[in-house]
Formats: C-alpha cells, sequence, structure tokens
C-alpha cells in the first residue's frame, strides 16, 4: 500500500530572494515521514498572489498539503486568501479567533505604547479564515489552521516563524480530519549510520557492491560539514532485507563508523568524555570559538566542558596559552608544533584533562605556497599523552571554518575512544 503523500508550501518573497534560510520546509518533511507519509516536494514561494496560488493549487491536490508563512495582519500576508481561492471556498470572520487575537493586540498596544486602532485591521484579518477550516489557537498573533477537503485530504496552515510553527504543529495532529489521514499512513522504520574518515562515493561503492537498495528499503547517502551521514528508511515488513543490506554494506567501511542515532558528534563527545570522568577545554585559532561554541549548544555540557581560549594574534596564543615565541618564530603559527602547544598550554591553564586546537588559514587571503590557504592542523591533549591531524580543507572560508570544528570533535572522539 503506497503512503499518502504530502506536499509542502513555504512562503515568503525573503526565502526566494535569500536573506533567511528555510527551516520550516525541512522540519515538516522530517514529521511527514515520522508520521507515515511521503514527502514528495517542498515548494518555496514569494509573496506573489499569483506564485502563491499555483503552488498551493499543486499542493492541495496532496493528501497532506502544509503551508507555512503569510498569516500576519499586512497587505502581503496572503496565504488564507489564496488557500480559499484555491479551494473554491468563501471567507469568514470567526468571533472566538477575532477576540483572541484583539486581547493579544490590545497588549501588545499598551506595551508599545500605541493606538490600538492602528492595530484593529489586522486584527480583522487574522480572524478572517476559510469555510470549514480548524482553528488551532494562536502562536503569537498568528493562527494556525485546519482544513479538511477532498475526500479524506487536509490542508494544514502554520506560521512562518519556525518557534510558532513548531508550538502549532502537535495540535494539527489531534484534530479529528489529522487523525483520519493518519489512519491511512503506516510509519516506516528508520536506521541512522554516521561515519567520519571515508568518502561519499566509498560509501556509494559498498551500497552499490552490496546489491544497492529497493524491496522496500530506500537508502540516501549525504555528505555534511565533513562527516558522510546514511538514512536506511524501512518500509514495514522489510526488516530482513535491511538486515541483509546492512550485513552487506557496512564490513569495507564499518572502521569509520562512528555511530547509529542523530545525536551530533559534539555530543558524543561530551558523553564519551563524561563516560572517562574527563573535563574540556579548548584553545582555537582559526574557528573562533565555533569547537566551544557547538560543544555549549548542547545542554547540560557544563558537567564536561570548562571553557576556550580564542588566540588568533600570536600574542594571545604566547600570553595566555604559553606557547614559546621562539615555537611562532620557528615553526609558524599555522604548525602541528604551535597545535600541540596550544592544546597543551590549554590543559595546564584551564586545568582540564583534555584540550583540543585548531589552528589553520581560513582564508581567502593568508595563504602561501608552502602553507595554503585551507591548511589546518588540530590536536588533542589528554592525561595520557596526544594525537594531531593536518588537513587541506577546500571550499571557502566558511566551510573550512566548519570543517575544521568538526574534525577537532572526531580528533577529541579519537582521543577519547582509543585510550
Amino acid at each position: 500500500m503506497s503512503r499518502p503523500r504530502a506536499l509542502i508550501v513555504v512562503t515568503g518573497s525573503e526565502l526566494v530572494r535569500g536573506e533567511r534560510t528555510d527551516l520550516n520546509g525541512p522540519f515538516l518533511a522530517r514529521e511527514s515521514l515520522r508520521l507515515g507519509l511521503e514527502p514528495s516536494r517542498i515548494a518555496i514561494v514569494g509573496d506573489s498572489a499569483k506564485e502563491l496560488e499555483i503552488a498551493l493549487r499543486e499542493g492541495l491536490a496532496a493528501d497532506a498539503c502544509f503551508v507555512s508563512g503569510g498569516l500576519g495582519p499586512t497587505h502581503d500576508d496572503r496565504t488564507v486568501e489564496m488557500v480559499a481561492k484555491a479551494l473554491g471556498v468563501g471567507l469568514h470572520v470567526e468571533p472566538e479567533l477575532e477576540a483572541q487575537i484583539e486581547e493579544v493586540s490590545r497588549a501588545a498596544a499598551v506595551r508599545l505604547k500605541r493606538d490600538y486602532a492602528d492595530f484593529a485591521p489586522g486584527v480583522t484579518k487574522q480572524a478572517t479564515i476559510p469555510d470549514g477550516a480548524i482553528s488551532l489557537g494562536l502562536a503569537g498573533t498568528a493562527p494556525g489552521l485546519v482544513i479538511p477537503h477532498g475526500d479524506g485530504r487536509v490542508a494544514v496552515v502554520l506560521p512562518g516563524p519556525p518557534s510558532e510553527l513548531q508550538r502549532l504543529w502537535p495540535r494539527a495532529l489531534e484534530t479529528d480530519a489529522f487523525r483520519t489521514l493518519l489512519d491511512r499512513a503506516v510509519p516506516p522504520g528508520r536506521r541512522v549510520l554516521r561515519f567520519f574518515g571515508v568518502s561519499e562515493s566509498a560509501v556509494a561503492r559498498a551500497l552499490a557492491e552490496a546489491g544497492g537498495d529497493g524491496d522496500g528499503v530506500e537508502m540516501t547517502i549525504c555528505a555534511r560539514d565533513f562527516e558522510i551521514h546514511v538514512d536506511l528508511v524501512v518500509a514495514p515488513g522489510s526488516e530482513a532485507r535491511a538486515d541483509e543490506l546492512e550485513s552487506a554494506f557496512l564490513p569495507p567501511i564499518e572502521q569509520w563508523l562512528y555511530g547509529r542515532d542523530e545525536d551530533p558528534i559534539e555530543a558524543r563527545v561530551l558523553e564519551l568524555c563524561r563516560e572517562r570522568g574527563w573535563t574540556l577545554g579548548t584553545a582555537e585559532s582559526c574557528t573562533g570559538g565555533l569547537v566551544a561554541g557547538r560543544l555549549t549548544g548542547i545542554p547540560g555540557s557544563s558537567d564536561v566542558f570548562r571553557g576556550g581560549v580564542v588566540a588568533y594574534a600570536n600574542e594571545v596564543k604566547t600570553a595566555e596559552l604559553g606557547v614559546p615565541e621562539a615555537l611562532l618564530e620557528q615553526h609558524g603559527a599555522v604548525s602541528p608544533e604551535v597545535a600541540a602547544a596550544m592544546a597543551q598550554g590549554a590543559r595546564e591553564r584551564l586545568g582540564v584533562d583534555v584540550a583540543v586546537s585548531v589552528t589553520g588559514i581560513a582564508g581567502p587571503d593568508g595563504g602561501t605556497e608552502e602553507k595554503p590557504v585551507g591548511l589546518v592542523y588540530l590536536h588533542a591533549e589528554g592525561p595520557q599523552g596526544g594525537i594531531g591531524r593536518e588537513f587541506s580543507f577546500p571550499g571557502d572560508r566558511s566551510s573550512i571554518r566548519a570543517r575544521s570544528v568538526v574534525g577537532a570533535l572526531h580528533l577529541v572522539r579519537r582521543l577519547a575512544t582509543e585510550t
């Protein structure tokens, strides 16, 4: 039995112009897959009424159409109007919803010291919904809506800000219309494999030599920030086929497998340090604190991570990390010797069990024939000694720094697993 098809329409001219990155489309696609729907497309359209209507007509032909954005009080917020037009239904002001939006808007008027009359037209606009729509309540002043239509199809219309969309999404799942749709959906199984140190082509070759996917198993291979992520989507009843594929696929590349879940590498590093009773610190030059940022982005990291030193200038490397001036003069700031001294200095100055350092040339300037842009040295120092790595990363400044961060975190993982 084929899964119900879902199409996602994300609105906003700022997204089309590249001024902001769409977060809602990927979230709704992941949720669709989790629920047993088949996410077939993410369409990003601007605020043009014509373009929006075209996208909505296509989306509403699917079993489920998820729409985000365009629910505000201004003239260019056209989603509700265009959804009603595409469905061929009328619009009406929902009194209860209008009262809720008015209450929020009056509070905002007081807070901003503005006349409520400035808000009133927008209140009525946002309380105007398609006939047959079910209100999910508010996130801010924008309502979420579920609109049953056709033969068991459903449209879910949600606000554009990701936090507001995600706040209202669970309410959509609780509606009878959505639950009726999900009765026809069978969530697939999902297996996650995470690799570091192996190329995307090598993983693809291993899959081909294993016979490829199919027969109820769909495998996707994606390179992300110096890692390779492999996802297996397993249809109900195809578990044995997935086992066979995994058994044939893994042996040639298993040495590079580091995880079977969606936890990011920084979470894995923190857990490994926690298991060993280690504290952790960082010493960063070209990454400017990004390694520390990744680690402290994990809730509860404070029991492991103690702090970091951003030593961009040589004077700071010497003053704060104790890197000898003679070492810098002899080898240069971008060298394995200085990377080791930075890690050793951070371990001592921060009073931690393990410290990891990064020094490199992120570009676009600063490279030489001997030390080109993309050259990066990493070093992790622990209780029983240290290990270092040299990399020559391609790409622009942003990608070189991002890959350096991932490389540094994996170096700590390696130190923890080999000690």
